[in-house]
């Protein structure tokens, strides 16, 4: 009996089948049984398209390990202190790719990894592009990569598909009050509480960051209600406080934006440290 025949034996068409899960990094030789079954739906992925604003290939903070991040297009808050503005436009002009392709691309770096390492889906805001971010998890899963999201919790749906991939969660805290969450975002807290409901309900690790801006929220109270926050929120392995920077206002004079915080200097990291030092109290 031919290798395929009982292995395909619910596929139509095993020769288009496989053609069409090595299109997108789908068909293992040494597992094909488990693929098939797994990934019957592989043709469906090729028309999956995922819009990229950048990537960086050896990154060092945005996760455990080395890691290769994809910055995804795309966001619905618009932070004062956001360094990304770049990122917002859901249309904006943005590398397209399929979730086969971008698996291809990340293998190449599974060698520098080490067993720490991986892959993160950063933004903007990758809850808002879910079918692609759910396909590409699943497939990083399935080749043995370290998963995480470094998402502010602001999504619109199938948030739960993407958990279930996702072995780290890097959570932006913007505020932990629904009048200090408006006025640094502009929005609602409710999409972010609906988030942490479905979190709960998963196994992933969560690190929490909050980035801390003079004059808005670099206070013991707020870093004392930020601990009490964190009490809420299942497997949290730490707390990040990062420094505000004022790196990306170029960006918004290049894009004819007004920033907001242009008179608000760059966060003192000696008093940065002592604000850290009240979470481990």
């Amino acid at each position: 009996m031919k290798k395929f025949d009982l292995q395909a034996k619910n596929v139509k068409n095993c020769k288009i089948f496989k053609k069409r899960c090595e299109n997108n990094t789908l068909f293992n030789e040494k597992s094909d049984t488990l693929l098939l079954t797994k990934f019957r739906n592989g043709d469906k992925m090729r028309d999956i398209i995922g819009c990229i604003s950048s990537i960086e290939t050896m990154g060092t903070v945005d996760g455990p390990g080395v890691r290769y991040v994809l910055f995804m297009q795309g966001c619905n808050l618009r932070c004062k202190y956001c360094h990304n503005p770049e990122t917002w436009a859901k249309d904006s002009k943005c590398l397209k790719s399929t979730p086969g392709t971008m698996v291809r691309k990340i293998l190449r770096y599974k060698s520098y990894m080490g067993k720490d390492g991986g892959i993160t889906i950063s933004g903007g805001e990758p809850l808002l592009q879910p079918e692609f971010v759910t396909a590409l998890l699943k497939l990083c899963k399935f080749h043995g990569l370290h998963t995480a999201i470094d998402t502010a919790g602001v999504g619109e749906e199938h948030i739960g598909d993407i958990l279930n991939y996702t072995d780290l969660v890097i959570l932006d805290i913007k505020a932990t009050n629904e009048v200090n969450y408006r006025k640094i975002t502009g929005f609602s807290m409710d999409k972010f509480n609906s988030f942490l409901k479905i979190l709960d309900t998963k196994p992933c690790k969560v690190w929490l960051r909050q980035v801390i801006v003079p004059g808005i929220n670099d206070t013991e109270e707020n870093i004392l209600s930020l601990k009490e926050f964190a009490k809420n929120i299942k497997n949290v392995e730490k707390i990040e406080l990062l420094p505000y920077k004022t790196l990306g206002i170029s960006k918004y004079e290049k894009l004819g934006i007004p920033y907001q915080l242009k008179d608000v200097p760059e966060m003192d990291e000696e008093k940065l440290e002592k604000l850290q030092k009240l979470l481990k109290k």
